[in-house]
């Protein structure tokens, strides 16, 4: 049986599209509804798109999906595919002309490890989306992360392959789960201290990093029933399983960026959950760079 990916919460739906020759690729997480998400941003260098929506006091509180992309900033067209497919089923945030699909989206900079003309667009992100389901998550090199690298930092004769990986973990009745495409400057550790990429635990002077050339995204879904602040808490602990399986991370070179999202009525205690995503998020990690030798099909 597969290791539990974010698709063990109820509902959680999750679609690649990728291609291993250009070494680029998309993801898509859909959810159900009602659901209230949260977003912290703790990289320098982010490529975001509604993610000012995600932030307390704004008015809405729903996302049908949240698109993970590469392509960088070109990248983020591919979540007009998405809305065009919500919008077709009628899926949106309620307007008087209609509703209007919520898609937040981060990216990637992979355009130097294939070709760096092809990009992720809407076409490319409508099929993401039309693949989407709640089968087990394909991990590896594929979607987000077909052309994600990671322990740059050290020169890039130390880079390797990154990835997409994604974990799950269950308490009584409840279930935090996590999707992580690793594209770091950093070394990546286990959260055990394990060094995936042979990197010294303590990181020391960087070598010359190509600006722009990372960032690790990360999705975090539950079925308790949380609020917007509560799950600000539980991008916080995200983050904290980041900085704990990579180092260094939340560099000027990256735009690490944590979506949190409650789709679930269960109760429980909110530090219960924050603990049980820093290890979603940690076991995701480590799921993309055991699985990142391998090229999905998507």
């Amino acid at each position: 049986m597969a290791d539990p990916t974010i698709t063990a919460v109820p509902g959680v739906e999750v679609g690649h599209w990728a291609d291993p020759v250009a070494m680029t690729g998309c993801t898509v997480v859909v959810f159900p509804s009602p659901n209230v998400a949260a977003v912290e941003v703790r990289g320098a260098a982010p490529g975001t798109r509604e993610t000012a929506l995600l932030v307390e006091g704004m008015r809405v509180q729903e996302v049908q999906a949240i698109l993970l992309t590469g392509g960088s900033a070109f990248g983020l067209a591919a979540a007009e595919g998405v809305v065009a497919a919500l919008e077709e089923q009628g899926r949106g945030h309620p307007t008087p002309a209609g509703p209007v699909p919520i898609v937040p989206a981060a990216v990637v900079f992979d355009l130097m490890v294939g070709d760096p003309k092809v990009r992720p667009g809407p076409r490319e992100g409508r099929r993401a989306f039309e693949d989407a389901s709640n089968r087990p998550v394909e991990t590896g090199r594929v979607g987000a992360g077909t052309g994600a690298t990671v322990a740059k930092w050290r020169g890039r004769e130390h880079a390797r392959w990154g990835g997409l990986g994604s974990a799950a973990v269950t308490r009584a009745d409840f279930t935090v789960g996590a999707l992580a495409v690793v594209n770091a400057v950093g070394d990546v550790f286990s959260l055990e201290g394990e060094a995936l990429t042979g990197g010294p635990p303590v990181p020391g002077p960087p070598a010359l990093v190509p600006p722009g050339d990372n960032t690790t995204l990360v999705v975090v879904a539950t079925d308790v029933a949380l609020d917007r602040a509560a799950l600000r808490r539980v991008c916080v602990r995200a983050h904290d399983a980041l900085a704990a399986c990579i180092r260094p991370v939340h560099t000027g070179y990256d735009g690490d960026t944590c979506f949190a999202v409650s789709c679930g009525s269960k109760t429980a205690e909110l530090d219960v959950v924050a603990e049980m995503a820093f290890e979603a998020v940690g076991r995701a990690i480590e799921s993309a760079l055991r699985s990142s030798d391998t090229l999905g099909t998507a």
